[in-house]
C-alpha cells in the first residue's frame, strides 16, 4: 500500500486492522447465531423457514422474511463495499482476481439473502443453496480478511 507519507500509511494500517478485528467478531457472531437459530443441516434450514407443526414451529411468511432481510441488504452492501474497497489499495487493484472476488461476493450474498423466499414457496432445493451460500460467504470473508492482512504485513 503506497500512500507516500509514512504517518498516513501507518494510520491507514491501524484503522484497517481495527476494521478487520471487528469484522472478524461480526463473522464469528454470525456463525454462532446461524448455528443457534437455524442450524447447519438442510433439514434444520427447512424446519426454520417452513416450520414444523409437531414441534410448534410456525413457518416464516414473506413479510417476516422481508423484515429480516431489509436491514441485512443495507448492512451487507455497505460492509462488503468497504471491505472490497480496501483491496483497491493493494497490489490486487487491477487484477482479474479482484474482479472475480467482487462478483462472487455479491452473487453469493444475493443468494444468501433471497433463497428463503424460494424455500417458503416450496422449492426445497434452496435450503441447500441457503446453507451453501452462507458457508461460502463466510469463507469469502475470511479470504478477504487474509488478503488485507497480507497486504498490511507484507506490502
Amino acid at each position: 500500500m503506497d500512500f507516500g507519507d509514512s504517518s498516513l500509511q501507518k494510520a491507514y494500517k491501524y484503522s484497517l486492522l481495527y476494521f478487520l478485528l471487528f469484522s472478524f467478531l461480526l463473522l464469528t457472531s454470525s456463525i454462532l447465531l446461524f448455528e443457534q437459530k437455524i442450524g447447519f443441516s438442510v433439514g434444520e434450514v427447512l424446519r426454520y423457514y417452513n416450520g414444523n407443526e409437531a414441534q410448534f414451529i410456525p413457518s416464516k411468511s414473506s413479510a417476516g422474511i422481508l423484515k429480516i432481510i431489509l436491514p441485512h441488504i443495507f448492512g451487507f452492501g455497505i460492509f462488503f463495499m468497504v471491505l472490497l474497497h480496501f483491496l483497491l489499495f493493494t497490489k490486487l487493484r487491477s487484477s482479474k482476481k479482484l474482479k472475480f472476488l467482487i462478483f462472487t461476493t455479491f452473487i453469493v450474498a444475493f443468494l444468501e439473502l433471497f433463497s428463503p423466499f424460494l424455500m417458503i414457496a416450496g422449492v426445497t432445493f434452496f435450503a441447500s443453496v441457503k446453507l451453501f451460500s452462507f458457508v461460502l460467504l463466510e469463507l469469502l470473508m475470511l479470504c478477504l480478511f487474509w488478503l488485507l492482512v497480507k497486504a498490511i504485513v507484507y506490502e
